[in-house]
């Protein structure tokens, strides 16, 4: 049994820190280099941080951001906001996530498909209203609902406790090669998502053998 585990932004959802600094400041965020240092001061901070964790709330965290960073509150209020509709399915991922279901139902021996999400839990909620796909998973886990962020070794074991998977026999597809380099320090397999034609690829060396995706 192979466990494949999807990590959700930029894999499966549309992530663009960047883009979002560009909309909401665009004086602060007027260059490329300027939005992605901006998005890195945002989202890369420990008060974010502690939103995906889900032990702070969205109005203190666009607080202690705002007042850190200089940034309007009411505008990050907006940016806040904004998230929701900005985790958009990225067509391709979700064409081979519909392949993969296809496998698992003629082959549900062999393959399993789960969830492991850094994502606060107002967006949590949104995703689960919006996006029936999430249904074809067979169990899953976002952080703000369990106190933890990837790569803590601690959300990777609950993950193989409530599912009851073993390490080996899982793998991470996850954007951030620090959360790659997590899961396999916990046992795990594990791939740096970059594209779906090389998510794709990579997979076809690794599901069972007698297991293909269509071209």
């Amino acid at each position: 049994m192979l466990n494949l585990v999807f990590d959700f932004g930029a894999v499966l959802f549309t992530w663009q820190p960047a883009v979002l600094m560009r909309k909401h400041f665009p004086a602060q965020a007027s260059t490329a280099r300027q939005a992605a240092e901006l998005a890195a001061a945002v989202f890369g901070h420990t008060h974010w941080h502690e939103f995906d964790r889900g032990v702070v709330s969205a109005q203190e965290v666009c607080s202690s951001t705002s007042e850190r960073l200089g940034l309007d509150t009411q505008a990050f209020g907006r940016l806040i906001d904004d998230i929701a509709d900005h985790l958009q399915p990225m067509p391709e991922t979700l064409a081979l996530l519909t392949q993969l279901c296809s496998l698992r139902e003629r082959e549900s021996d062999q393959i399993r498909l789960y969830f492991l999400s850094n994502m606060p839990v107002p967006y949590a909620r949104v995703l689960e209203r919006k996006h029936g796909f999430l249904q074809w998973f067979d169990g899953g886990v976002f952080s703000g609902d369990v106190q933890c962020i990837k790569p803590d070794a601690k959300l990777f074991a609950l993950l193989e406790r409530q599912y009851g998977l073993t390490p080996a026999n899982t793998l991470l597809i996850d954007d951030l090669a620090a959360n790659v380099a997590g899961a396999r320090a916990c046992g795990w397999q594990g791939i740096v998502f970059e594209s779906a034609p090389q998510l794709r690829a990579q997979l076809q060396w690794v599901l069972p053998a007698d297991l293909n995706l269509p071209a």
